[in-house]
């Protein structure tokens, strides 16, 4: 009898693609057709019982198990969730995945990755489905902190290092939803329609870059693709993911409502049911047997897709303490993405501020722990430094005038705070902490009926508006009358409109949810002893309406159609500009790009080459950002051409291929290479991919900055 240890050692000594498929093989022969059913889906019931009775926490509060064999020694994969960090336990808050892509260092992703797998490890995980890959096509979507942003290359770049770094330690990395999960309120009910073009270059590539480097698992997600749920859509799971892109991993549905109808869903390819056996009964599967609607090749298949997965990671992984679970070494990781992830939008010259200054906080996060969701990336870290504590540390007078803590728990109103105790303070600098918490933007849990019409108050979800309340603004415009200094933190996973009121703030500063130690990478910034060096992932546009189109509860039919061009390639198609564009952020320090080239060479590459100075005196980094356009893209004849369907030959303005974070001392000056894979410029034209004869490289700081840095031609 073969059993999961002894072909673990055989692939071990011999590890080749045809030893382990021999392997596994030959464990699925073993296996009775009880334990194959058993296999496919996750039994968790008593577990989250016993949890919840234990610490009154209801989901993921140890590592949940799908499937296993005991008597063939198969280990159950055993899930824990992100992606602010583990989700079990008292693990690091690490800071939102937005906050992270704003560092545009994947090298950093990548030694997150690591710090969260080791955590993982310790609580007995063996599967970490962090690695959030969904597209930000527009901010009001509730979930876009648990995400990297707009860009399909930036999505890509930081999720297949996030799953590398996750890996290398032997834990799966799950990258999810997949696919065209880009809103919250509707997620059990939208139906997304989508031309193959935008499905193919705008929607799916960083998935591809994820499974290319390696990734061994995918979640589908719960919205409907052109009518099909995506955990029972054989085009995403089959057609593309696996004869298109050659995945030999294993699918997993989303939670609890993500299957429908077992047959659908395992002839579509999706192996395992989770977190509960609902539709994977025993019964159930043999009563789709008994009518033919499966066979049992079905059954084997998703087998051998989980179990190959186990043998390729899980005898690797070495076994950590518990004493790295909120370690000093990961806030320490923590602290420094919070630093270089966090986004200076204005100063006018107020900032950095001299250690001596009088500061007042204020505002709803100003004592508050406010590090995101309150959903499923739920990280519960016991020590969060707010920016009261953390200004505090730093700064010689600082008053807190703002909402804690202990005032919500008490159920006071957290939005506005004493105005009059504000204004008479004897503080020179007001820091206000605005913006979105869990109560406003996030996961979203509803009556899965039909029958709702109208979203309830305080829910979290999708974003009813890109502003700030109006008692935000209003505090903010008080305090600017009154004479103060003022400096506005935002919180959010992506975009706030701030034209009403960013003529009454001398710094803005885009914090997202930074995480347990964002408090003092605040002070840091905001006293100059780190320079800022965040750029944005996303785009902050003039207007609401320069987004896509966008759906909520109530808004019948539940269909919409995702076009080609959202983002900054929207703007850039129509001609308009952003408020803020991508890649935009300011410093300390000034940098210039300079003598920027580009050519081809013959490893089927475009090699960019420029050099980079720090002109300022003080030490900081740039991001050097490199856009690649088709010589022959036409701007858009009108707006509502680019909201709609585009044909083949339509190109967009320019894309992000490339980009380097650069560090540099005062007055350094550096040379940069960034290399871009020739595959990556071409265009989705009937099941094929084509390039165009002739393309323009863009370089610059900015998706609205950039210099030309010549023409490759084909």
């Amino acid at each position: 009898m073969t059993t999961y240890q002894e072909a673990a050692k055989q692939y071990r000594e011999n590890p080749t693609p045809e030893v382990l498929e021999e392997q596994v093989q030959a464990l699925v022969a073993e296996m009775s057709l009880k334990e194959k059913i058993y296999m496919l889906s996750g039994h968790t019931i008593a577990q989250t019982q016993r949890d919840l009775i234990k610490t009154s926490r209801a989901y993921n509060v140890s590592a949940l198990p799908g499937g296993g064999c005991r008597r063939l020694g198969i280990p159950p994969v055993k899930f824990t969730d992100g992606p602010r960090g583990v989700v079990m336990g008292n693990s690091t808050c690490f800071p939102s995945a937005a906050l992270r892509a704003s560092t545009f260092d994947p090298s950093l992703e990548y030694r997150i990755g690591t710090a969260i797998a080791k955590e993982a490890i310790a609580q007995d995980a063996n599967l970490f489905a962090g690695v959030c890959i969904n597209l930000a096509r527009n901010p009001r979507w509730g979930r876009t902190q648990e995400s990297y942003g707009e860009d399909p290359f930036v999505l890509g770049s930081f999720g297949s290092a996030l799953a590398k770094a996750v890996q290398d330690k032997g834990v799966i990395a799950c990258v999810k939803h997949f696919a065209l999960n880009s809103m919250e309120d509707l997620r059990f009910y939208v139906d997304v329609h989508i031309d193959d073009r935008a499905l193919h270059e705008v929607y799916l590539p960083h998935f591809k870059k994820c499974v290319d480097g390696g990734a061994l698992s995918i979640m589908g997600a719960y919205n409907r693709y052109e009518e099909y749920h995506c955990c029972e859509n054989k085009k995403l799971l089959t057609d593309i993911l696996r004869k298109e892109w050659g995945f030999d991993g294993f699918v997993m549905s989303d939670f609890v409502w993500g299957v429908y109808n077992a047959e659908r869903s395992l002839r579509a390819g999706l192996d395992l049911e989770m977190m509960f056996t609902m539709k994977y009964s025993e019964a159930n599967i043999r009563k789709c047997l008994n009518k033919g609607l499966i066979n049992p090749e079905h059954l084997d298949r998703a087998n051998a897709n989980i179990i190959r997965t186990l043998l390729r990671l899980e005898p690797d992984i070495v076994p950590q303490e518990r004493t790295v679970i909120g370690c000093s070494a990961h806030r320490a990781l923590a602290l420094e993405a919070a630093e270089k992830g966090m986004v200076l939008l204005e100063n006018n010259g107020l900032l950095p501020l001299s250690k001596d200054s009088s500061i007042v906080v204020c505002g709803s996060f100003a004592d508050v722990a406010n590090t995101g969701d309150h959903g499923s990336s739920r990280v519960y870290d016991k020590k969060i430094v707010t920016p009261y504590k953390g200004l505090k540390e730093v700064f010689a007078d600082v008053t807190l005038a703002g909402c804690t803590d202990e005032g919500l728990k008490k159920k006071e109103d957290p939005v506005l705070p004493d105005n009059a105790s504000v204004v008479s303070s004897h503080a020179d600098i007001a820091v206000v902490c605005a913006g979105f918490d869990y109560r406003t933007e996030g996961e979203y849990f509803v009556n899965t009926s039909y029958k709702i019409n109208k979203k309830p108050k305080n829910g979290g979800g999708d974003r009813l508006s890109l502003r700030l309340s109006r008692d935000d603004t209003t505090l903010i415009k008080e305090l600017k009358r009154s004479g103060k200094k003022v400096i506005v933190v935002l919180y959010s996973g992506s975009a706030i409109l701030i034209d009403e009121w960013k003529d009454f703030a001398d710094a803005v500063i885009m914090n997202y949810y930074s995480g347990c130690e964002g408090g003092t990478a605040l002070a840091h910034l905001l006293s100059g002893a780190a320079n800022f060096t965040g750029r944005l992932p996303f785009t902050v546009a003039q207007r609401e309406s320069d987004y896509p189109d966008f759906k909520y509860i109530g808004q019948r039919p539940y269909v919409i159609d995702y076009s080609y061009y959202h983002g900054y390639t929207l703007l850039d198609k129509v001609g308009k500009q952003a408020a803020y564009p991508f890649g935009y952020g300011l410093s300390y320090s000034t940098y210039a790009i300079t003598d920027a080239a580009a050519a081809t060479n013959t490893e089927n590459q475009v090699v960019v080459t420029c050099k980079v100075t720090n002109t300022g005196d003080v030490d900081g980094a740039e991001v050097v950002q490199v856009y690649i356009g088709s010589k022959n893209a036409e701007p858009a004849p009108d707006e509502a051409y680019a909201r709609g369907t585009v044909p083949d030959n339509d190109r967009p303005i320019r894309l992000l291929k490339g980009f380097a974070r650069v560090e540099l001392a005062a007055g350094e000056t550096k040379d940069v290479t960034i290399t871009v894979p020739v595959d990556e410029l071409s265009f989705r034209q009937h099941d094929e991919w084509i390039l165009d004869d002739a393309y323009v490289v863009y370089v610059g700081k900015n998706a609205a900055d950039l210099t030309a840095a010549g023409e490759i031609t084909f």
